[in-house]
């Protein structure tokens, strides 16, 4: 497993614009996550319930403000 490192936001938009990532709020909260979703984004709840189907080589991005 790979070690989490941080990123600049612009590197994040590019590789999920590019379909390289997976963009995750990276709250718990299904109510915080909604007052900052960001475009494109999935919440930590709709990550775990697609673990199975998500492809291996596929970056995940978390963010949180």
């Amino acid at each position: 497993m790979a070690e989490a490192r941080r990123i600049k936001p612009q590197e994040a938009r590019s590789k999920v614009q590019a379909g390289q990532a997976l963009l995750v709020c990276g709250y718990d909260s299904e109510e915080m996550c909604s007052g900052m979703r960001l475009e494109g984004a999935i919440t930590m709840g709709e990550l775990s319930s697609r673990l199975s189907e998500l492809p291996k080589d596929k970056e995940i991005v978390f963010y949180c403000k």
